[in-house]
């Protein structure tokens, strides 16, 4: 059970897509939805970066536009504590320059080493990537 975290897009879109690990994303959801002291921390980055996957859905996968725009609709409505991306850039450019991630992915990362938090994705490079760097990375499938 998950007190509180940092989720990237790679897991939260499985609450709408139906992926691998999707089973795990809505179970690690579900305790933000029923337990009033849970935090799930995004950059605000976040949504732009879900409504991105959702278009990809759309145009690559025959995925019905508008079931996409009533996600991202849904995406919005969740309950999740937002940060400034411009709050994170510094130290997530240097988490990226030194473990030579994306800019994006190292903002979830700086995130989770400023909240003190474990961030947890799907993405399993990253994982890899971070694996010594002292921010908690846990794997949404290890959830």
């Amino acid at each position: 059970m998950i007190e509180s975290c940092v989720v990237d897009a790679s897991v939260g879109i499985k609450l709408f897509v139906d992926e691998d690990g999707s089973e795990q994303a809505d179970r690690l959801f579900q305790q933000l939805a029923e337990q009033p002291g849970v935090r799930f921390y995004v950059p605000d980055l976040f949504f732009v970066e879900c409504a991105n996957i959702l278009w990809k859905y759309v145009r690559h996968f025959d995925y019905p536009a508008e079931n996409a725009r009533q996600d991202a609709d849904d995406l919005c409505a969740l309950a999740l504590r937002s940060v400034s991306t411009a709050d994170l850039i510094a130290s997530g450019l240097e988490l990226a320059l030194e473990y030579k991630i994306t800019a994006y992915d190292a903002c979830y990362a700086a995130l989770a080493g400023q909240t003190q938090l474990p961030l947890i994705t799907a993405d399993r490079p990253l994982a890899q990537k971070l694996q010594n760097s002292g921010i908690d990375v846990m794997l949404l499938t290890d959830y």
